[in-house]
């Protein structure tokens, strides 16, 4: 694993200030207060809200994530802090999920956890379609882990009925 020293040198000024930026909380979860507030439509479709319920405490928590990957039937977002971000650890116990993006508002869907070879297989993909955007979140996503970031993809689906 690179030591922090090289990933500065490698690792852009405002790279290195959006993974700061991106582990201050206060900062990260003002969208949500929009989102529940009803005006998540400002944001477009390119983020989305996840309610999902704590692992330990069943309450109702909120984040505010990227969606890497949109189809007619699935929404895939990353977890850029990898797999002990806390929604991530929430959903893989318990898989519920009610999302919010554009002008649907809490609309439950189906969790799964994507496995590493397909995580990687979608990431490549969103580097091909948005270059730009994923030079910056992959320093920004490396310099946090102290490392090269493991960034594992969910995906979400309507429920089966």
């Amino acid at each position: 694993m690179p030591e922090r020293t090289d990933l500065t040198e490698r690792t852009g000024m405002m790279d290195r200030l959006a993974a700061k930026l991106l582990e201050t909380p206060w900062l990260v979860r003002l969208p949500i207060g929009m989102y529940r507030a009803g005006f998540g439509w400002v944001f477009g479709e390119r983020l989305v809200m996840i309610e999902h319920l704590g692992r330990k405490s069943h309450e109702p928590r909120y984040v505010v994530v990227e969606v890497v990957e949109r189809e007619r039937n699935a929404i895939r977002v990353a977890s850029g802090f990898g797999t002990k971000a806390q929604w991530y650890r929430n959903l893989k116990a318990n898989g519920v999920a009610y999302l919010s993006t554009g002008r649907a508002r809490r609309v439950p869907a189906k969790v799964r956890m994507l496995d590493a070879e397909e995580s990687a297989e979608r990431l490549k993909r969103y580097a091909a379609e948005h270059p730009e955007a994923w030079e910056h979140l992959s320093a920004a996503m490396d310099y946090a882990a102290g490392g090269e970031a493991d960034i594992p993809i969910v995906e979400f689906t309507p429920p089966v009925r």
